[in-house]
């Protein structure tokens, strides 16, 4: 496989993310992002998405052939948005050269509470909407580092989850099911939630400039799904 160098920082970045509750687009000049376009869609992320790339692009300045870095997010989520947002990405990186890597959405949460001072004396807890009664959940360290895999898990399961986690320290809960996750944990004492900390692209950008920064950025994208699909194919008998 021939990868894409980029350059640090790179010139022009685009990030996707169709994999949660909105679509989301961003451009990046450098580090600095400079154009994000947003709409909120549990539905038609195929139809949505490229027009997004399209304005966001427009207002940014930029054509296609300058990007350098596109990134995505590879989940968890919906299904059909994971796939939409990857095949968009893969298909714009191979008609410009660009470099393609893709983040979780746990990272496009974390990087962006980083960024807002998260104190660095709280453990965070990311949970992510699944559409049903479960929710993604991810811990990471005062650092930004993840402690363990993500897991889906069933809210009366979570006080467990984070006891075994992190034990009593302090905890910070960010992501779309912020507020799920500490109605869950109503009577843990000293746990603060991150309002506004739904993942999206500009999260996805920055997170992918980080590991892009630190050479941990991996090529290839794959999905990260944490349960099976609602619908399988019927078993075919002959």
């Amino acid at each position: 496989m021939v990868v894409a160098l980029v350059r640090w920082p790179p010139g022009v970045g685009l990030a996707l993310d169709s994999a949660g509750l909105a679509c989301s687009v961003a451009v990046s000049l450098g580090e600095e992002v400079v154009a994000e376009e947003r709409i909120g869609t549990m539905h038609g992320q195929a139809e949505v998405l490229l027009p997004l790339v399209d304005r966001a692009m427009r207002e940014a300045g930029q054509m296609a052939g300058a990007l350098d870095l596109v990134v995505a997010t590879v989940g968890p989520g919906s299904f059909t948005g994971i796939r939409v947002g990857l095949a968009a990405a893969r298909g714009i990186a191979l008609a410009t050269g660009a470099r393609l890597i893709g983040v979780t959405s746990f990272d496009a949460v974390t990087v962006l509470a980083v960024r807002n001072d998260w104190p660095e004396t709280r453990s965070l807890l990311v949970a992510l909407e699944s559409r049903r009664e479960d929710f993604y959940v991810q811990f990471f360290d005062p650092h930004g580092d993840a402690l363990g895999e993500p897991a889906a898990i069933m809210p009366f399961l979570l006080r467990e989850t984070v006891a075994e986690a992190i034990g009593v320290n302090p905890l910070l809960i960010a992501g779309d099911a912020a507020q799920r996750a500490a109605a869950a944990l109503e009577q843990r004492p000293d746990t603060v939630v991150l309002e506004d900390s739904a993942p999206g692209a500009v999260g996805a950008l920055h997170a992918g400039l980080r590991l892009l920064r630190f050479g941990k950025a991996a090529d290839a994208p794959g999905p990260l799904y944490l349960r099976s699909p609602d619908v399988t194919l019927a078993e075919t008998r002959l």
